[in-house]
């Protein structure tokens, strides 16, 4: 994982998405629906301001899907807010589920908190890893499965 920059917000998110998504909550108050989908349309924004790469695994990703990084099912309020969507990995976003704030923010990364073994492909903590952070850094390597997942060895390999 590396350090990313937040997307900017697109120009017409705003009218597009939280608008009509914040009125959708408040006349949908207790929906056991969940959310309504106003976002999905500025995926290639978020994927762009990711230059195409998982958050999560900081790996290409040519398709992805819009992870709320605290999620609609906790967050409803932040259900349509650009700051809280992360571009990911559809595997990946399903396995963080609604663990919401215990996996790591790939917007709060500092730089060269990991490192890919060679000739494993195992991904590790460096020493850079704040000594508050390293019990959330290791959640998160297992939790996403980023440690060691056959998936993410496949197209490390691959890319060599």
């Amino acid at each position: 994982m590396m350090p990313f920059n937040p997307p900017p917000e697109p120009p017409d998110f705003d009218k597009k998405v939280r608008q009509p998504g914040n009125a959708w909550l408040a006349k949908n108050p207790d929906s056991k629906k969940g959310t309504r989908d106003y976002w999905s349309p500025f995926k290639s924004y978020l994927a762009d301001g990711f230059s195409n790469l998982c958050g999560y695994s900081v790996m290409y990703e040519p398709v992805g899907t819009v992870d709320h990084y605290r999620s609609r099912e906790n967050y409803r309020n932040l259900a349509y807010e650009w700051s809280n969507l992360r571009f990911a990995s559809a595997w990946i976003n399903s396995s963080k589920g609604t663990l919401d704030d215990q996996v790591l923010d790939p917007l709060d990364l500092g730089e060269d908190w990991f490192e890919i073994l060679l000739p494993s492909l195992q991904l590790v903590l460096t020493d850079k890893v704040p000594p508050q952070q390293r019990q959330k850094a290791e959640f998160t390597l297992e939790r996403l499965r980023l440690r060691d997942d056959e998936r993410l060895e496949f197209r490390l390999s691959y890319t060599k």
